[in-house]
């Protein structure tokens, strides 16, 4: 049974670092593209930041350049997002994604900026 489950979000002062983790069960985490997405309320889900499998080249959304760091440790089949200098405009759900042939989604974890 494929699983990812996230955690690590809550409520942050905008400045602020959040680190999220996934961990992920029931596939071959290391053949697999990471990738963490977010959906705040009325917009469509996008791209924060992707990791290959093999080689660890990483991609990021143009907003989250500098601040956003994702990372994977293929030996705990976990990959993180570690935010830092949260903006209001980056609150959102968050979501892991693992890609090959086929893709799979965890549940989410909600990241608020607020002061």
């Amino acid at each position: 049974q494929v699983q990812l489950v996230e955690s690590g979000g809550g409520l942050v002062q905008p400045g602020g670092s959040l680190r999220l983790s996934c961990a992920a069960s029931g596939f071959t985490f290391r053949i697999y593209a990471m990738s963490w997405y977010r959906q705040a309320p009325g917009k469509e889900r996008e791209l924060v930041a992707r990791i290959a499998c093999a080689c660890d080249i990483t991609n990021y959304a143009d907003s989250v350049k500098g601040r956003f760091t994702i990372s994977r440790d293929n030996a705990k089949n976990t990959v993180y997002l570690q935010m830092n200098g949260l903006k209001p405009q980056d609150a959102a759900v968050y979501y892991c994604n693992a890609l090959r042939l086929t893709d799979y989604w965890g549940q989410g974890t909600q990241v608020t900026v607020s002061s």
